[in-house]
């Protein structure tokens, strides 16, 4: 056990050099920068925005129009230009993102119940999302106006009905059912806030196991390129203890790592979303559907993700060993990139019971795929399919070892090469 444990930390040390420190340590002051970045340019995206208004009309409608933009946040500069095209070329020479245009006879057309068109000239001063939110703030603003608008002739016209009755007279109530759980709310509305609850969960996956086994891979290669692996074969202990070493100090080290990839990505993520929080009413919908997760299902859903990734570090110890040096290891972590980015990319928009039989066997087949699609299961009181899920992963890791511990148990540990400029493995 002494023997192992030493193992066990010279494996880590290894690993854990400068260079990911300062790595991780800069990636993190990146993420907060970036992050409060984007918060404080989102903040000046929701604070109250300049509009130019043109009123050619001079109507009390067309007053009462651009005084409504006030309400949504904006604030009114009036211009005083005589035509559209000095308006807009003045709004050129400003910093003004949004103009808009009221024609000339706008009132009367709209009291003779004729639709008469308004312009809006939307200035592109910056490819940022701040800067591509205005002209969707002003269009909600129209939409706006034509609720008020309508409702305003509803009202001189028919004035003993609720202009809101009479252009929706019919009103529902939406229900969600959840197997033998129902409750009042709206389909989208709790898909979005289960979606956001738990699309962490991929990000989090994927990056231990392409951290951690890139780690293994390119460790083996550099024993390989060095000539240590041949020393470290000759240390008076099992080939298995050797291989559980490598794939555990790699599991550690990634975990630690990813743990701080996702301090940082909260971060980033917050300053561009804003934290997510979920209204009271929100959360008794969702407890009321049963759409949260218990500790038994936090424990389901832990025991996959472990097996996803001792999956994954077997993998890329085998491919360790068919890396001839450091460069060539990083070309055989294409087919585990490619294994994880299939359910990863599914994950986030695929039903998959609804896929054609043979893209779900494929998908089934990936052990990757079980713990992505482990927590809308689990919610789902799908208890089964993680339970079958896990069980897969873990006959498909002890394969992976016992592969492994073979290979380590002979000298083409050391021999074994994958050429690509040959069609073949030379052992």
């Amino acid at each position: 056990m002494n023997k192992f444990t030493n193992l066990l930390f010279k494996e880590i040390r290894e690993l854990v050099n400068k260079q990911l420190i300062i790595s991780l340590v800069m990636m993190m002051a990146i993420f907060y920068f970036v992050g409060n970045m984007a918060k404080s340019e989102m903040k000046k995206a929701a604070a109250t925005q300049n509009i130019s208004v043109l009123d050619l009309d001079q109507s009390a409608l067309s007053r009462g129009l651009a005084d409504s933009l006030k309400t949504a946040n904006f604030k009114v500069e009036w211009s005083q230009a005589k035509d559209a095209e000095t308006a807009v070329q003045e709004a050129k020479k400003g910093e003004t993102y949004i103009l808009l245009v009221i024609p000339q006879g706008f009132g009367e057309s709209i009291n003779r119940l004729e639709p008469k068109e308004i312009s809006t000239y939307t200035f592109i001063r910056s490819l940022s999302m701040g800067g591509m939110r205005k002209s969707e703030i002003l269009r909600a603003v129209i939409a706006a106006t034509n609720n008020y608008l309508s409702n305003d002739v509803l009202k001189k016209k028919v004035p003993d009905f609720p202009p809101e009755v009479l252009k929706s007279p019919i009103k529902s109530k939406d229900y969600i059912i959840v197997k033998d759980k129902m409750a009042e709310g709206s389909a989208s509305a709790i898909s979005g806030f289960v979606f956001s609850q738990s699309f962490i969960i991929p990000i989090i996956l994927f990056m231990i196991i392409m951290y951690s086994s890139q780690m293994v891979i390119s460790a083996i290669a550099m024993e390989k390129q060095n000539k240590t692996l041949e020393t470290l074969l000759t240390v008076p202990i099992p080939r298995t203890s050797i291989v559980t070493t490598k794939m555990l100090a790699a599991g550690i080290v990634g975990l630690l790592s990813a743990a701080i990839y996702m301090i940082g990505m909260k971060s980033y993520f917050g300053g561009i979303t804003g934290d997510i929080r979920a209204s009271a009413a929100m959360t008794g919908v969702i407890k009321q559907l049963g759409l949260t997760l218990s500790g038994s299902g936090y424990l389901l859903l832990g025991i996959a993700l472990f097996f996803a990734i001792l999956c994954g570090l077997a993998m890329a110890t085998i491919l360790g060993v068919l890396a001839e040096d450091f460069r060539s290891a990083q070309t055989l972590m294409l087919p585990l990139m490619l294994m994880i980015l299939i359910p990863y990319l599914l994950s986030f928009f695929a039903d998959v019971q609804s896929l054609p039989l043979p893209a779900k066997l494929l998908i089934f087949a990936i052990p990757f795929s079980h713990p992505f699609l482990a927590t809308p299961n689990i919610m789902l009181g799908h208890y089964s399919a993680v339970i079958y899920g896990i069980l897969y992963m873990a006959v498909v890791f002890l394969v992976l070892v016992v592969i492994a511990a073979r290979i380590f148990s002979t000298d083409r540990v050391l021999t074994m090469k994958l050429r690509w400029g040959k069609k073949k493995v030379v052992l």
